[in-house]
């Protein structure tokens, strides 16, 4: 049996007397998505901030590939192969699509140099490729700041893609997307997972999508983690059905 992907283990975050998340532990395994449900306030976004290092951890360990990530800085993360979206865009909006996939590469590739001469040709195969994996190749010369919000959210994830992550992290993916775009979304995200051996983990409000695109879902209340299991196994859980499900904080 081979290694998890990402072993959290005992996750605690303190912010003064604000217990945010609580002995948070779980392991996820290489190619699974796995969805983080909680009413608002359960910690979703602290325990993906702690699993990044963009918030540092009180106690507890991140082992992510046999690493222990604990503390290590988020860039150095995301060269280690882990990678967050978030739930607002952050392109830059001045810039290309093209341009702000481009960006990305040139990062990981650690390239310093005068971009300007070159910046139309520079790495044009692979950046037209990452825009071709969420259907934003014709769009490559349009300024991201006046695409659609949809076709933002596409963006954010070409250039995830554009990191090469093993493991990525998406924010509410389908926040703010009309319900057939957020589908759409969704079935990208999975059919990418699959193509290209990626996991993922994302929170998500929506129960149709949790349940539709979720291969094991997670539900924290209050900074705990209370259930994990098959997306029938939630349904059926009648804890959770009590604590969140059946409460109408969706």
């Amino acid at each position: 049996m081979s290694e998890p992907i990402l072993k959290v283990e005992k996750l605690n975050r303190f912010f003064g007397a604000l217990h945010a998340t609580k002995d948070v532990s779980f392991e996820v395994k290489e190619g699974e998505i796995r969805a983080i449900i909680g009413p608002n306030g359960a910690g979703k976004s602290t325990l993906m901030d702690l699993i990044t290092n963009r918030t540092k951890p009180s106690s507890g360990k991140v082992i992510f590939r046999g690493m222990d990530i604990t503390g290590m800085e988020p860039n150095k993360i995301v060269h280690k192969g882990m990678t967050k979206c978030f739930q607002i865009s952050k392109l830059f909006g001045n810039l290309t699509v093209y341009e702000n996939v481009q960006i990305a590469r040139i990062e990981m590739n650690k390239k310093t140099f005068s971009l300007f001469p070159v910046r139309d040709t520079y790495l044009k195969q692979e950046v037209a490729q990452y825009l071709s994996f969420v259907g934003l190749e014709d769009k490559m010369n349009e300024v991201a700041a006046y695409l659609s919000y949809g076709d933002q959210r596409r963006l954010d994830i070409a250039i995830a893609l554009a990191m090469d992550p093993k493991l990525l992290i998406l924010d509410e993916p389908a926040a703010g997307v009309a319900r057939e775009e957020a589908y759409t979304l969704m079935q990208l995200i999975r059919n990418l997972a699959e193509k290209r051996n990626m996991t993922i983990i994302f929170i998500e409000h929506d129960m149709d999508i949790v349940f539709n695109y979720a291969d094991v879902i997670s539900v924290l209340r209050d900074g705990e983690l209370i259930a994990s299991g098959t997306p029938e196994e939630i349904k059926n859980n009648t804890y959770v059905q009590e604590a969140y499900l059946g409460g109408g904080d969706v």
